[in-house]
């Protein structure tokens, strides 16, 4: 079982029930040690005196903000703690808002809430239902590890869900950051028809399960490779930008080429393995399934990642140790479902 990270109160009105926090999510990320070139030999970091070189001890340091060229307001470490909030033992909800109120640019991390013992899942049960039924957010503030957040507590599949958010000031405006951003630009109907078109045949079920971290995965790859002396494969470099002038060009044929049963399972791998397209009534077409292996020379010009994603949509066993050629090899002999349109 997960280690709670925060245990305190949740308050709303006059109720009160005792709750834990968990992080709800967790990093992947492959970590390295620096070492010098040549050998194996770890690279540390050392706190020095840059203007003598020497080495300075934790005990010797302390905090300094820069308020000219070289001059400097001095803060001692118990100077802050004195300031600092004190370990908080209640979330406390100021309000209730409309979860389409709140901007995805607010949110931050995400933690699990849980009630603190079993008898207090019925007043935790109540304020899930509630959330969920009026599908709103509760708004807080709290502390943890000595620093203030602002809180949104949400109702989600059955569990209190805590996301932490970024205060107002600290969400940056994107005309002042963007220099290259476009003002207001009428686009032409048929422009916009033709865009839509091209969502519309791409629309897909959200299935986050089926999405993986292909970098990760290219760097445990490359790891096994030089521990067993292969050759590295090169990423594909990045799809040229589409030119304004042939706009509607792109637009016609990227729905043409969405829409042609041979592109069926290449729209499958842009998208990712074994996502379904919604069909939409009135379109005029007619799903089939048919279960024809791909030739190689459909395959030649993917990606190891698409290949990989090809290789998941059609199961293949044993996939995720093949290097590229074995993945080609693999779905050649593998019957994988596309979807055609019918005359």
């Amino acid at each position: 079982m997960a280690r709670a990270v925060w245990s305190g109160v949740l308050t709303f009105g006059l109720v009160t029930v005792p709750v834990q926090l968990f992080s709800a999510t967790d990093s992947h990320t492959i970590h390295f040690h620096q070492l010098q070139r040549g050998t194996s030999d770890r690279v540390r970091n050392k706190r020095v005196n840059e203007r003598t070189g020497d080495e300075v001890s934790l005990e010797e340091i302390v905090k300094g903000y820069e308020t000219g060229e070289g001059e400097y307001v001095i803060v001692e470490p118990e100077e802050l703690d004195d300031i600092a909030p004190g370990r908080s033992r209640s979330i406390d909800v100021s309000g209730f808002v409309d979860l389409k109120d709140v901007r995805p640019v607010f949110f931050d991390k995400t933690y699990y809430l849980g009630p603190k013992g079993e008898e207090y899942g019925k007043v935790y049960a109540l304020l899930h239902d509630a959330l969920a039924k009026e599908d709103k957010a509760g708004i807080a503030t709290f502390v943890m590890r000595n620093h203030e957040y602002l809180v949104a507590v949400k109702a989600e599949a059955g569990i209190l869900t805590l996301h932490t958010l970024h205060w107002a000031d600290e969400v940056r405006d994107p005309r002042k950051e963007i220099a290259a951003l476009p003002a207001r630009r009428k686009t032409s109907e048929r422009e916009l028809s033709m865009a839509r078109q091209l969502i519309d045949t791409l629309s897909m079920d959200w299935k986050p399960e089926e999405w993986h971290d292909t970098f990760q995965e290219k760097v445990a790859a490359l790891l096994k490779a030089k521990q067993e002396g292969r050759e590295v494969e090169k990423t594909s470099p990045p799809p040229k930008s589409t030119n304004v002038v042939d706009l509607m060009e792109a637009l016609q044929a990227s729905v043409e080429h969405a829409r042609s049963p041979k592109a069926s399972t290449e729209k499958a791998t842009a998208l990712g393995a074994g996502r379904k397209t919604r069909s939409k009534s009135g379109s005029g077409k007619k799903r089939t399934s048919s279960t024809q292996a791909p030739k190689k020379s459909d395959l030649k010009d993917l990606t190891k990642a698409e290949l990989y994603r090809r290789a998941t949509d059609a199961d293949v066993q044993g996939r995720s140790s093949m290097n590229r050629h074995e993945l080609i090899n693999a779905l050649t002999r593998t019957r994988a479902p596309h979807k055609a349109r019918a005359a």
